[in-house]
């Protein structure tokens, strides 16, 4: 098993359907309150791919894809066109979108997340896909520049500073990401509705923990 550093054509997932799923157990009691706990303390995404599929060049590919990845085997990287980037979708990522951190003087690599934010309440998703050419970063929202001040590890999602950050500043970040997934099945059934067009009518991919 490996994780493949490609991302699954942009052009077919865009169309697609899905998003977060939580699991939570719920026990009704006999005075009909409930008691509700969750094993899970991050999200997993879902997403069904074969909605974006419109034409025998989308199928060829996707077949292709699916080959490359050997099924289930393999994972790769996912647009989620809905949540891709560390802003609002309809703004462009800067590099004080997200705190991912507070120096302290001597810790020098930092891991990039993204805050959701309702109410009240914040979760913290840690992005382990950024997309390389994209990452901005920001130390007391004093601007780095990559290749100097900071490195960035695309694969791990991890920014490593040449000079770690000063105790009690900030530490913040602006990117583009994707979604580590793999294909949730082993076998992908095809229907030709005409020479031009196809139908695939159950592409699931799910999330994986890197």
């Amino acid at each position: 098993m490996a994780f493949h550093e490609i991302r699954f054509p942009a052009n077919l997932s865009f169309g697609s359907i899905g998003g977060p799923e939580r699991r939570t157990d719920v026990v009704t009691l006999a005075n009909g309150h409930e008691e509700r706990n969750t094993p899970w303390a991050h999200s997993r995404r879902r997403y069904e791919a074969g909605a974006g599929l419109r034409t025998l060049d989308d199928i060829d590919a996707l077949i292709a894809f699916f080959e490359a990845r050997r099924g289930r085997m393999h994972g790769f990287r996912w647009k989620d066109w809905a949540d891709y980037k560390s802003c609002l979708p309809s703004h462009k990522p800067t590099a004080i979108d997200q705190v991912i951190g507070t120096g302290d003087g001597i810790q020098t690599v930092f891991a990039l997340t993204k805050t959701y934010r309702s109410g009240t309440e914040t979760y913290t998703r840690r992005i382990t896909k950024p997309v390389a050419g994209t990452v901005l970063v920001a130390v007391a929202r004093d601007p780095k520049v990559e290749g100097q001040e900071f490195s960035l590890d695309a694969a791990r999602g991890e920014i490593t500073f040449v000079v770690p950050p000063d105790l009690g500043v900030s530490v913040y970040a602006g990117f583009e990401f994707d979604v580590p997934v793999r294909f949730d099945t082993d076998m992908i059934m095809t229907s030709i509705a005409s020479f031009q067009t196809g139908e695939v009518p159950d592409v699931p991919v799910v999330e994986v923990r890197i």
